[in-house]
Order: C-alpha cells, then structure tokens, then sequence
C-alpha cells in the first residue's frame, strides 16, 4: 500500500536516511528542507501523508501544522511529527496541534516504517 510522503526536514542525514528506508519499502518521497515554503511544498506535492520536523529553521513545524489543519484541502491530511524532544509536553503540544503520530529522534527503522504504514492506511 505504498504512496506519496513528503518528508520536512532540515537534518541532511536524517532526510536521506528517511528517502533511503521509506524508498526501499516503495513509497514514493520528496523533501523540502525548512519552514519557509513548507505549505507550497506540500501543495505541490500532494502527498498521501506528511512527516514534518518539529523544529525548522524558518517556520516551526507546529505553525505549519496548525495552517495545515485550518486550510480545508489539508485539514485531513495525515502528519507523522518528528522531533528530537520527546517530553510528554512536546508530544501534548503535537497532538494538541493536529499531529496523527508523533515520532522522536533517534527513532528504529521498523517503528518508522510501522508509523507511516499507519498513516497510509487513514490516508
């Protein structure tokens, strides 16, 4: 059941170590590497899901949840949050903002790979 992902990422090794394990497994990614033009990003690419770092340099990633959930053509549209603080107030915030799933860094391929089958299948 593979699919488009758009992968938000501002960690040139994590993007890569992203595109590497979720192309293998057949899905289609792209990437855009900040906040600035995130929404265009995923408008152009209109992705089946959207894994989005919490923390860019530009526009954070909860502000580009929040505009993902208030715009109705992406209101639906499932978002994987990936960050590297893993506090349950940073999960509560995640969540609170919209996110379907909430990841953190480091994280195990296999969960990764679990996660965004997840998402595909609400996709």
């Amino acid at each position: 059941m593979a699919g488009k992902v758009l992968l938000i990422e501002d960690e040139m090794n994590i993007t890569q170590a992203v595109r590497f394990l979720l192309s293998g497994a057949g899905w289609q990614v792209s990437t855009h590497g900040s906040g600035d033009g995130a929404m265009e990003a995923i408008r152009k690419a209109a992705p089946d899901i959207v894994i989005l770092d919490a923390m860019l340099p530009g526009r954070s990633g909860y502000d580009i949840l929040r505009a993902l959930r208030e715009s109705e053509e992406t209101r639906d549209l499932p978002v994987l949050m990936l960050t590297a603080r893993g506090q349950k107030k940073d999960r509560d915030l995640a969540m609170g903002a919209g996110a379907t799933g909430f990841m953190t860094k480091p994280f195990a391929n296999a969960e990764l790979l679990e996660a965004v089958r997840r998402l595909m299948e609400r996709a």
